[in-house]
């Protein structure tokens, strides 16, 4: 019932500050197979965990959803833990060993995905090359086996007064028996190769290379409708913004 309401209210806010939230290449999240699922996602924004936790609902509605906050902040907004957020005390290695283990437990459980941000601090999406810290190769490691989904997003403005949340699924990675210095340095490949991608469609400026999953707020065309229909002089199309107001 909690998150019902909070992915309402979530949908509500989101709509206000964005254009649309749209997707590529969702389809990919099927072809992960069985086993342990981790989500690595670039991490450009203070969005980022509000865009996953829609995402989240929207690419596989069925699974249980878990990702690592900060504990201190999770002390504070405790009601997160309800939302499948676990705690992990940030730049220690306590933490280090905290997040492992809890991660282990969540994905020995039926039917749970868990997201992480490797590269753990906010970074650019045109940084290259695409570096990790060493928790995701440890916990694959750990594992034994599991696939890991690449997924990348970008902030972005096309032709409208709000900007774009655009995110797209790379290639599933599934890892067996590998060290964690090599699967650090696939998942930051697949990562890369994602992050690539997303970008050559966020280029196009087309949402028809993307699936929407939430549409947002007014266009120019209704601001500027607007603007002109209180002036009494509304003219329907696109019209220059030059010139005197």
């Amino acid at each position: 019932m909690l998150l019902s309401l909070f992915l309402l209210y979530l949908r509500w806010y989101v709509s206000r500050h964005f254009h649309g939230l749209r997707l590529a290449h969702g389809e990919r999240f099927r072809q992960s197979g069985s086993g342990p699922l981790i989500v690595c996602v670039n991490h450009p924004s203070w969005w980022d965990p509000l865009t996953c936790l829609l995402l989240s609902r929207a690419l596989l509605p069925d699974a249980e959803h878990y990702a690592p906050m900060d504990a201190g902040m999770l002390a504070q907004y405790s009601f997160f833990s309800k939302l499948g957020l676990f705690p992990v005390e940030q730049g220690t290695a306590r933490g280090a060993a905290q997040f492992l283990r809890s991660a282990q437990q969540v994905l020995a459980l039926p039917k749970a995905a868990l997201w992480i941000t490797p590269q753990g601090a906010f970074t650019d999406v045109r940084v290259r090359p695409v570096a990790l810290k060493g928790g995701v190769g440890s916990l694959v490691e750990r594992l034994g086996a599991c696939t890991v989904v690449p997924l990348s997003i970008e902030y972005t403005f096309w032709n409208e007064r709000l900007p774009e949340i655009l995110a797209s699924c790379g290639e599933p990675l599934r890892l067996e028996n590998v060290t964690a210095p090599v699967a650090n340095a696939k998942v930051a490949a697949a990562m890369e190769a994602a992050q690539e991608e997303l970008a050559q469609l966020a280029i196009t400026r087309s949402s028809a290379c993307f699936q929407t999953i939430l549409a947002g707020g007014a266009g120019l065309d209704s601001v500027y409708g607007l603007w002109q229909r209180m002036r009494g002089k509304y003219r329907a199309g696109h019209g220059s913004i030059g010139g005197r107001l």
